[in-house]
């Protein structure tokens, strides 16, 4: 089959992160899989994409991603392909439009459980057009698939559920990195992007609960809001507890060597960073969202929405409790084990055959 894979650019995150993951394993499957960026934006992900030999359209080199002419654009390329699978909204929109005057069948990957448009509700008639476009909508878990479900209230399309998955054991074999250390401090990573969906805010008022001789924070990532978090590492003083190691391409080796993994969000889909962390062998702290409910309920330990001094007690009754701690980073690993990234190439091939 040729496959095209639809996306807005290669900038960290999860979606983009997928794509990295899964073109060359489909790719070794024997797909003839290539991709299509709106924003071609030279990037490390990119790079590594390109190396795998698949094809990497570009619409432009900017974030503009509603220009009525990637439609056009778009169609040209689509022509060419059996399937078209689309990621983030501006793809999914004018890949639908597209759709109509050509015969490649859409499949459409939805990768949160909510999103800002779902409050516009002189939207929503938009979306229900727009999805009953897809062959196959696929969520990235299933609290994801039910609130879509709820949302577009009937709909025509199949909507089934796809976890996402990492490489579990390339993360659990990596070796820590011991020159990342500055003290002998007791180290909290979280790995994502400054956006609104995730909740750094929480961590760092957690943070500054905690003993500054005894803790150390770090973020991994970047992104629009990363000022803001840094000008409130500064009001509370943090500045010595708070590294920002911004966008990195050793997660595993960086993960090995933190002693506890947080994610805090607002809302989620599935969380490549969830699982990511999960598969290290460290303890996984994470909010009592939905998306990340799901994945580490009954493993890691979940703490409610906001609330830091709560996250400040599990650090801490981790930090002091070695049989907890190795509890908890053990049942962690068992629960990653059911996300290896096979899994989830192999579900995402049989959606592709179901359709040809």
């Amino acid at each position: 089959m040729r496959i095209l894979q639809v996306i807005t650019s290669l900038h960290t995150g999860g979606a983009e992160k997928l794509i990295v993951d899964l073109v060359p394993r489909l790719r070794a499957l024997g797909h003839d899989v290539d991709v299509c960026l709106f924003n071609g934006e030279e990037t490390t992900f990119k790079k590594q994409l390109r190396g795998c030999g698949c094809t990497i359209y570009e619409l432009s080199d900017s974030d503009h991603y509603y220009n009525p002419l990637w439609v056009m654009r778009l169609l040209r390329i689509m022509r060419d392909y059996d399937i078209v699978h689309t990621h983030n909204t501006a793809p999914q929109l004018f890949a639908s439009i597209a759709g109509l005057f050509c015969s490649a069948k859409l499949v459409t990957t939805e990768h949160s459980t909510s999103n800002r448009r779902r409050g516009w509700k002189w939207y929503k008639c938009i979306d229900r057009w727009m999805y009953n476009r897809y062959r196959i909508v696929i969520c990235i878990s299933q609290k994801a698939e039910n609130n879509l479900k709820d949302y577009l209230g009937h709909y025509n399309t199949d909507i089934v559920t796809i976890y996402n998955g990492v490489d579990v054991e390339a993360f659990h074999q990596a070796n820590p990195n011991n020159s990342l250390r500055r003290t002998n401090r007791f180290v909290i990573v979280m790995v994502a992007g400054f956006r609104y969906q995730k909740d750094h805010e929480t961590l760092v008022k957690a943070i500054s609960l905690l003993d500054k001789d005894t803790y150390e924070l770090w973020l991994v990532g970047d992104g629009d809001r990363r000022p803001l978090i840094e000008k409130m590492v500064t009001e509370l003083g943090l500045q010595n507890n708070v590294v920002f190691w911004g966008v990195r391409f050793d997660i595993p080796e960086l993960l090995h060597t933190a002693d506890v993994v947080v994610m805090s969000s607002h809302l989620e889909g599935l969380s490549l960073s969830n699982i990511e962390g999960m598969c290290v062998g460290k303890p996984f702290i994470a909010s009592d969202v939905d998306g990340l409910r799901e994945m580490t309920e009954g493993a890691g330990i979940l703490f409610p929405h906001q609330d830091y001094q709560r996250l400040a007690e599990i650090i801490t009754e981790l930090h002091d409790n070695k049989t907890l701690y190795e509890k908890t980073a053990q049942a962690c690993y068992n629960r990653a084990k059911q996300f290896d990234i096979s899994k989830m190439v192999q579900s995402y091939s049989k959606v592709y055959q179901s359709l040809v």
